[in-house]
């Protein structure tokens, strides 16, 4: 990471961005007519990206607005909305529409924390949202509106399949103006930006802003294959390297919250490492009494797969162990000493991740 960069998050009391788009060669000649136009995707997908407004209930005060609101067409209509009521508007951001019913998809430091949640339609209807369930670890909430009309949703693309340099479109609603398409490329995958332990987001460079939090990405078929969710910047403004949850992360977890509510996550009671030069993940300690201890699981012990499938880095192991259903058993294959061996562990839940 260079030097005074920062990891920002992207609702509205904080920070996004990227760029890059289709453009024109210089001297007379145009890549026009090589690269197809954008907007036959715009009208499809741009309805069922939708606009959030986190509100906090307090004593009675004068409407106030976080200051990345104040100055845009939103600031009026909000202002008129909150006069007189015992609420406040403390953030915002972006979510879109994966189910007609009003299921929708955004970021969990978006509505995480919210007393009320309101949701703005491209057709300018505006809805209370239901919070269904957030999981902090992956930074990805789900949240329901009920509307007369089914909804324009859209579907999950699959990200797996999405390779460096891949054009996206990212819609969301910066600044509270409106949807608003930004349009660019992939360009890196897997990146671990220390927000936390599950952390293998797409980067893209499409301009995304404050509001675009909880926005999706879409590749050039009109699925969403990433959540936006952070930039890296050196003073929290756009410097054109934007995050996303890939698909193949956000569909599992949004598919686990909207049936239960909450995420259920394997855990081994290992501290864990990585081992220079060497396939597999050491073992450097085992919490008494926990699952890998009860197993026989020792430190030293260097895992080389999972059921089967081999790792190579810790986060590797924590995300598969974390895939696996607390109570159920997973083969571990380690090396101990000079022995490879096989080791059956029934994994427990995982503990809740302590509060700063």
């Amino acid at each position: 990471m260079l030097a005074r960069a920062r990891v920002v998050l992207i609702s509205t009391a904080l920070a996004l961005s990227g760029c890059m788009g289709p453009a024109s060669a210089q001297g007379g000649s145009s890549l026009q007519g090589q690269l197809p136009s954008f907007a036959p995707l715009v009208k499809r997908v741009g309805p069922s990206v939708v606009n959030i407004a986190v509100l906090e209930s307090t004593g009675p005060v004068i409407a106030q607005l976080p200051p990345s609101l104040r100055g845009t067409p939103l600031e009026p209509q909000l202002r008129e909305r909150l006069r007189g009521r015992r609420e406040q508007v403390i953030g915002a951001g972006s979510g879109f529409v994966i189910d007609p019913s009003g299921v929708i998809v955004t970021n969990s430091h978006v509505v995480g924390h919210a007393d009320r949640i309101l949701v703005s339609l491209t057709n300018g209807a505006q809805l209370r949202a239901q919070l269904i369930g957030v999981d902090e670890l992956t930074d990805l909430a789900v949240i329901q509106v009920k509307s007369e009309e089914p909804l324009p949703a859209v579907s999950w693309g699959d990200s797996r399949k999405v390779e460096v340099g891949d054009w996206i479109l990212a819609v969301g609603n910066p600044f509270g103006i409106g949807s608003s398409v930004t349009a660019g490329i992939v360009s890196a995958r897997g990146r671990d930006i220390g927000a936390g332990p599950f952390d293998d987001f797409l980067q893209i460079d499409a301009p995304i802003n404050p509001g675009n939090s909880g926005g999706p990405t879409f590749n050039l078929d009109g699925q969403v294959i990433a959540v936006n969710t952070a930039i890296i910047s050196p003073t929290g403004g756009s410097v054109g390297i934007g995050f996303a949850v890939p698909s193949e992360i956000a569909s599992r977890i949004v598919a686990e919250l909207r049936a239960k509510h909450h995420i259920d996550r394997g855990w081994l009671g290992v501290r864990v490492g990585d081992v220079d030069g060497q396939p597999g993940v050491l073992i450097a300690s085992v919490e008494h009494g926990g699952p890998a201890a009860k197993a026989g699981l020792r430190p030293g012990d260097v895992v080389l797969a999972v059921n089967g499938e081999r790792v190579d880095s810790t986060r590797a192991l924590t995300r598969a162990v974390a895939a696996v259903t607390p109570g159920d058993s997973v083969t571990l294959q380690l090396k101990r000493g000079r022995q490879v061996m096989d080791l059956a562990v029934t994994v427990d839940q995982r503990p809740q991740e302590p509060e700063e």
